[in-house]
Protein backbone atom coordinates (compact mmCIF):
# COMPACT_ATOMS: atom_id res chain seq x y z
CA UNK A 1 0.00 0.00 0.00
CA UNK A 2 1.24 3.24 -0.27
CA UNK A 3 1.42 4.66 2.38
CA UNK A 4 4.41 7.38 2.04
CA UNK A 5 1.88 10.08 0.57
CA UNK A 6 -1.30 11.37 0.74
CA UNK A 7 -3.89 13.58 -1.18
CA UNK A 8 -4.13 16.18 1.90
CA UNK A 9 -1.12 14.90 4.37
CA UNK A 10 2.13 13.35 2.32
CA UNK A 11 4.31 12.94 4.75
CA UNK A 12 7.41 15.03 3.41
CA UNK A 13 5.86 18.31 3.66
CA UNK A 14 7.91 20.49 5.09
CA UNK A 15 11.43 19.00 6.28
CA UNK A 16 11.59 19.69 10.18
CA UNK A 17 14.48 19.24 12.77
CA UNK A 18 13.14 17.05 15.74
CA UNK A 19 14.21 17.76 18.78
CA UNK A 20 14.50 15.03 21.55
CA UNK A 21 13.52 17.27 24.68
CA UNK A 22 9.84 16.42 23.88
CA UNK A 23 10.27 13.17 23.83
CA UNK A 24 12.41 12.79 27.32
CA UNK A 25 9.64 11.12 29.14
CA UNK A 26 10.77 7.67 27.09
CA UNK A 27 13.02 5.56 28.70
CA UNK A 28 16.28 5.39 26.44
CA UNK A 29 17.62 2.43 24.77
CA UNK A 30 21.20 1.62 23.22
CA UNK A 31 19.37 -1.09 20.59
CA UNK A 32 16.11 -1.34 18.98
CA UNK A 33 15.15 -4.89 18.39
CA UNK A 34 12.01 -6.09 15.92
CA UNK A 35 10.90 -9.57 14.20
CA UNK A 36 13.17 -11.71 11.09
CA UNK A 37 11.70 -12.55 8.32
CA UNK A 38 9.00 -10.87 6.27
CA UNK A 39 9.20 -6.89 7.05
CA UNK A 40 5.91 -4.96 7.30
CA UNK A 41 5.19 -1.36 7.20
CA UNK A 42 4.23 -1.54 10.73
CA UNK A 43 7.20 -2.23 12.49
CA UNK A 44 9.30 -0.13 9.59
CA UNK A 45 7.64 3.02 10.59
CA UNK A 46 7.47 2.28 14.39
CA UNK A 47 11.94 1.87 14.10
CA UNK A 48 11.79 4.87 11.75
CA UNK A 49 9.97 7.07 14.09
CA UNK A 50 11.92 5.86 17.50
CA UNK A 51 15.03 6.28 15.21
CA UNK A 52 14.19 9.78 15.00
CA UNK A 53 13.99 10.25 18.78
CA UNK A 54 17.15 8.22 20.06
CA UNK A 55 19.16 7.06 17.70
CA UNK A 56 20.37 3.42 17.69
CA UNK A 57 21.29 0.21 15.86
CA UNK A 58 18.48 -1.94 14.53
CA UNK A 59 18.33 -5.99 15.39
CA UNK A 60 16.14 -8.12 13.64
CA UNK A 61 16.04 -11.79 15.64
CA UNK A 62 13.88 -12.87 18.19
CA UNK A 63 13.85 -11.12 21.64
CA UNK A 64 15.34 -13.46 24.87
CA UNK A 65 13.61 -12.68 27.92
CA UNK A 66 16.58 -10.50 29.17
CA UNK A 67 15.31 -8.30 26.25
CA UNK A 68 12.45 -7.71 27.18
CA UNK A 69 13.17 -7.60 30.74
CA UNK A 70 15.69 -4.73 29.96
CA UNK A 71 14.77 -1.23 28.85
CA UNK A 72 17.83 -0.93 27.09
CA UNK A 73 16.79 -3.15 24.33
CA UNK A 74 13.14 -1.29 22.78
CA UNK A 75 11.69 -4.84 21.10
CA UNK A 76 9.08 -3.73 18.66
CA UNK A 77 6.54 -5.78 16.85
CA UNK A 78 7.30 -9.40 18.51
CA UNK A 79 7.66 -10.65 22.19
CA UNK A 80 3.89 -10.89 22.74
CA UNK A 81 4.45 -7.73 25.43
CA UNK A 82 3.31 -3.99 25.46
CA UNK A 83 5.13 -2.47 28.59
CA UNK A 84 5.79 0.98 27.69
CA UNK A 85 8.17 1.42 30.82
CA UNK A 86 10.32 -1.44 29.63
CA UNK A 87 10.33 -0.07 25.87
CA UNK A 88 8.18 -3.29 24.69
CA UNK A 89 5.57 -2.23 22.27
CA UNK A 90 3.62 -5.66 20.82
CA UNK A 91 0.54 -5.80 19.42
CA UNK A 92 0.08 -9.41 18.32
CA UNK A 93 -0.94 -10.44 22.15
CA UNK A 94 -4.35 -8.24 21.37
CA UNK A 95 -7.53 -10.12 21.26
CA UNK A 96 -8.48 -10.31 17.76
CA UNK A 97 -11.52 -8.01 18.50
CA UNK A 98 -9.46 -5.29 19.60
CA UNK A 99 -9.36 -1.92 17.56
CA UNK A 100 -7.40 -2.19 14.58
CA UNK A 101 -3.59 -1.82 16.32
CA UNK A 102 -0.07 -1.78 15.37
CA UNK A 103 3.27 -1.50 16.50
CA UNK A 104 3.62 2.00 15.09
CA UNK A 105 0.02 3.24 16.58
CA UNK A 106 1.81 1.58 20.16
CA UNK A 107 5.03 3.65 19.63
CA UNK A 108 3.15 7.13 18.70
CA UNK A 109 0.43 6.51 21.93
CA UNK A 110 3.75 6.35 23.88
CA UNK A 111 4.74 9.91 22.46
CA UNK A 112 2.14 11.28 23.10
CA UNK A 113 1.62 11.51 19.18
CA UNK A 114 -0.92 9.33 18.37
CA UNK A 115 -4.22 11.53 18.82
CA UNK A 116 -2.62 13.89 16.64
CA UNK A 117 -1.42 11.53 14.17
CA UNK A 118 -5.00 9.62 13.56
CA UNK A 119 -6.11 13.10 12.77
CA UNK A 120 -3.41 14.60 11.06
CA UNK A 121 -2.30 11.39 8.54
CA UNK A 122 -4.61 10.07 6.49
CA UNK A 123 -2.95 6.54 5.88
CA UNK A 124 -2.19 5.98 9.63
CA UNK A 125 -5.56 4.17 10.44
CA UNK A 126 -5.27 2.43 6.80
CA UNK A 127 -2.24 0.94 8.47
CA UNK A 128 -3.63 -0.15 11.28
CA UNK A 129 -5.97 -2.23 9.06
CA UNK A 130 -3.55 -3.79 7.02
CA UNK A 131 -1.73 -4.67 9.54
CA UNK A 132 -3.87 -6.43 11.92
CA UNK A 133 -6.98 -7.58 9.60
CA UNK A 134 -5.38 -8.13 6.20
CA UNK A 135 -5.43 -6.82 3.11
CA UNK A 136 -9.11 -8.70 2.06
CA UNK A 137 -10.63 -6.99 5.01
CA UNK A 138 -8.91 -3.51 4.74
CA UNK A 139 -10.30 -3.60 1.13
CA UNK A 140 -13.84 -3.82 2.02
CA UNK A 141 -13.02 -1.91 4.99
CA UNK A 142 -12.04 1.23 3.02
CA UNK A 143 -15.00 0.22 -0.03
CA UNK A 144 -12.16 -1.51 -2.58
CA UNK A 145 -11.80 -4.47 -4.47
CA UNK A 146 -8.79 -6.13 -3.74
CA UNK A 147 -7.43 -6.25 -6.69
CA UNK A 148 -7.97 -2.59 -7.15
CA UNK A 149 -6.43 -2.19 -3.79
CA UNK A 150 -3.38 -4.31 -5.07
CA UNK A 151 -3.46 -1.73 -7.84
CA UNK A 152 -2.12 1.09 -5.04
CA UNK A 153 1.46 -0.74 -4.33
CA UNK A 154 4.33 1.28 -4.73
CA UNK A 155 7.49 -0.16 -6.15
CA UNK A 156 9.32 2.19 -3.57
CA UNK A 157 6.87 0.93 -1.03
CA UNK A 158 7.74 -2.86 -1.58
CA UNK A 159 11.80 -2.30 -2.02
CA UNK A 160 12.32 -0.43 1.27
CA UNK A 161 10.60 -3.68 2.95
CA UNK A 162 12.27 -5.91 1.27
CA UNK A 163 15.56 -4.50 1.80
CA UNK A 164 14.76 -4.15 5.62
CA UNK A 165 13.76 -8.08 5.52
CA UNK A 166 17.03 -9.30 4.29
CA UNK A 167 19.25 -7.14 6.55
CA UNK A 168 20.17 -8.81 10.76
CA UNK A 169 21.88 -5.21 11.73
CA UNK A 170 21.66 -1.91 10.68
CA UNK A 171 23.65 0.74 11.93
CA UNK A 172 23.83 4.62 11.97
CA UNK A 173 25.32 5.71 8.44
CA UNK A 174 23.96 2.78 6.63
CA UNK A 175 22.23 4.10 3.67
CA UNK A 176 18.98 1.95 5.14
CA UNK A 177 19.22 3.27 8.39
CA UNK A 178 19.38 6.85 7.64
CA UNK A 179 16.60 6.75 5.22
CA UNK A 180 14.23 5.42 8.07
CA UNK A 181 15.42 8.22 10.45
CA UNK A 182 14.57 10.27 7.67
CA UNK A 183 11.06 8.75 7.65
CA UNK A 184 11.11 9.01 11.22
CA UNK A 185 11.91 12.63 11.22
CA UNK A 186 9.65 13.51 8.80
CA UNK A 187 6.37 11.39 10.33
CA UNK A 188 7.13 13.24 13.86
CA UNK A 189 7.95 16.71 12.08
CA UNK A 190 4.81 16.60 10.18
CA UNK A 191 2.46 15.74 13.06
CA UNK A 192 4.22 17.90 15.58
CA UNK A 193 4.57 21.12 13.19
CA UNK A 194 1.00 20.97 11.82
CA UNK A 195 -0.24 21.01 15.90
CA UNK A 196 1.76 23.93 16.48
CA UNK A 197 0.27 25.41 13.02
CA UNK A 198 -2.76 24.62 14.13
CA UNK A 199 -2.58 26.12 17.57
CA UNK A 200 -1.25 28.93 15.93
CA UNK A 201 -4.33 29.26 13.43
CA UNK A 202 -6.32 29.36 16.40
CA UNK A 203 -5.33 32.19 18.20
CA UNK A 204 -5.19 34.51 14.30
CA UNK A 205 -7.55 33.05 11.63
CA UNK A 206 -10.94 34.27 11.38
CA UNK A 207 -13.99 32.79 10.04
CA UNK A 208 -16.84 35.06 7.96
CA UNK A 209 -20.14 34.28 7.97
CA UNK A 210 -21.11 36.02 4.84
CA UNK A 211 -24.26 36.08 1.97
CA UNK A 212 -22.59 35.06 -1.25
CA UNK A 213 -25.31 34.86 -4.46
CA UNK A 214 -28.02 35.08 -2.14
CA UNK A 215 -26.96 31.61 -0.04
CA UNK A 216 -25.00 31.63 3.56
CA UNK A 217 -21.39 30.52 3.14
CA UNK A 218 -18.46 30.96 5.26
CA UNK A 219 -14.64 31.88 4.41
CA UNK A 220 -11.45 31.12 6.58
CA UNK A 221 -9.50 34.18 6.75
CA UNK A 222 -6.01 34.13 7.49
CA UNK A 223 -4.43 37.31 7.96
CA UNK A 224 -0.70 38.55 7.87
CA UNK A 225 1.23 37.90 10.57
CA UNK A 226 4.38 39.03 11.87
CA UNK A 227 6.91 37.34 11.09
CA UNK A 228 5.37 36.11 7.69
CA UNK A 229 4.74 32.27 7.49
CA UNK A 230 7.29 30.27 4.98
CA UNK A 231 3.85 28.56 4.27
CA UNK A 232 1.05 30.58 4.79
CA UNK A 233 -1.38 27.24 3.30
CA UNK A 234 0.34 25.02 5.35
CA UNK A 235 -2.07 23.37 7.88
CA UNK A 236 -5.46 25.54 6.79
CA UNK A 237 -7.46 22.43 5.59
CA UNK A 238 -6.57 20.07 8.65
CA UNK A 239 -7.79 23.52 10.88
CA UNK A 240 -10.87 23.48 8.85
CA UNK A 241 -11.58 20.06 9.79
CA UNK A 242 -10.54 20.32 13.44
CA UNK A 243 -12.75 22.66 13.99
CA UNK A 244 -15.60 20.67 12.09
CA UNK A 245 -16.02 23.11 10.06
CA UNK A 246 -15.64 20.97 6.16
CA UNK A 247 -19.54 21.28 5.98
CA UNK A 248 -19.61 25.13 5.82
CA UNK A 249 -16.33 26.60 4.68
CA UNK A 250 -16.12 26.70 0.90
CA UNK A 251 -13.65 29.37 0.61
CA UNK A 252 -10.23 30.27 1.90
CA UNK A 253 -8.25 33.54 1.83
CA UNK A 254 -4.50 33.33 2.47
CA UNK A 255 -1.24 35.74 2.68
CA UNK A 256 0.09 34.86 -1.12
CA UNK A 257 3.73 33.78 -0.49
CA UNK A 258 4.96 35.53 -3.89
CA UNK A 259 3.54 38.88 -2.79
CA UNK A 260 2.00 41.70 -0.92
CA UNK A 261 -1.51 40.03 -1.27
CA UNK A 262 -3.75 37.27 -0.74
CA UNK A 263 -4.51 33.87 -2.27
CA UNK A 264 -8.44 33.33 -2.80
CA UNK A 265 -9.10 29.55 -3.26
CA UNK A 266 -12.43 27.39 -3.42
CA UNK A 267 -11.95 25.00 -0.50
CA UNK A 268 -11.97 21.37 -1.62
CA UNK A 269 -12.64 22.59 -4.83
CA UNK A 270 -16.61 24.02 -3.48
CA UNK A 271 -18.18 24.90 -6.73
CA UNK A 272 -19.82 28.21 -4.92
CA UNK A 273 -16.87 30.29 -6.13
CA UNK A 274 -15.54 30.74 -9.49
CA UNK A 275 -12.51 32.76 -9.69
CA UNK A 276 -12.13 33.48 -13.25
CA UNK A 277 -15.43 35.81 -12.42
CA UNK A 278 -12.53 38.22 -11.26
CA UNK A 279 -10.06 38.23 -14.10
CA UNK A 280 -9.36 41.72 -15.39
CA UNK A 281 -10.91 42.91 -12.08
CA UNK A 282 -9.04 46.00 -10.69
CA UNK A 283 -6.34 44.31 -7.75
CA UNK A 284 -6.80 40.88 -9.55
CA UNK A 285 -3.44 40.04 -11.24
CA UNK A 286 -4.03 36.31 -11.16
CA UNK A 287 -6.95 34.03 -11.84
CA UNK A 288 -6.49 30.22 -13.14
CA UNK A 289 -8.34 29.15 -15.83
CA UNK A 290 -10.52 26.60 -13.93
CA UNK A 291 -11.31 29.03 -11.44
CA UNK A 292 -10.15 27.53 -8.63
CA UNK A 293 -8.10 29.95 -7.03
CA UNK A 294 -6.82 33.99 -7.66
CA UNK A 295 -4.29 36.29 -6.32
CA UNK A 296 -4.90 40.08 -5.28
CA UNK A 297 -2.65 42.79 -4.45
CA UNK A 298 -5.92 44.24 -2.04
CA UNK A 299 -5.53 43.41 1.53
CA UNK A 300 -8.50 45.25 3.12
CA UNK A 301 -10.92 42.68 4.76
CA UNK A 302 -14.16 44.40 2.85
CA UNK A 303 -12.76 44.97 -0.04
CA UNK A 304 -11.79 41.01 0.03
CA UNK A 305 -15.56 40.14 1.02
CA UNK A 306 -16.38 42.05 -2.23
CA UNK A 307 -14.25 39.99 -4.62
CA UNK A 308 -15.70 36.98 -2.81
CA UNK A 309 -19.37 38.40 -3.51
CA UNK A 310 -18.25 38.80 -7.31
CA UNK A 311 -17.12 35.10 -7.47
CA UNK A 312 -20.18 33.42 -5.74
CA UNK A 313 -22.24 31.24 -8.10
CA UNK A 314 -25.75 30.83 -7.22
CA UNK A 315 -27.56 28.10 -7.62
CA UNK A 316 -28.49 28.45 -11.13
CA UNK A 317 -24.95 29.17 -12.10
CA UNK A 318 -25.52 32.90 -12.12
CA UNK A 319 -24.13 35.87 -9.12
Amino acid sequence: MGWISSARSAIAVRPVSVSVDRFLSMTSFELLLTHPGGAHTDEFLACSVLLAIHPAPIVRREPTAEDLASAAVCVVDVGLRHEPALNNFDHHQLPKDHPPTCALSLVLQHLGLYDDARQFCDWLETAEWFDSRGPIQTATWLGLSSDTLARLNSPAHATLLRRFALCTRLEPGQPLWELMRWIGEDIVGYVRSLRERIDFLGRHAQVWSLELAGRPARILFHPRTEPALEDPSFGLDAYIQSRGLGAEVIGIVSPDRRGSGYGLERYRDNPRLDFTRLAGHRGVHYTHARGFVAKTTVTDPTALKGLLALAAVGESGRV
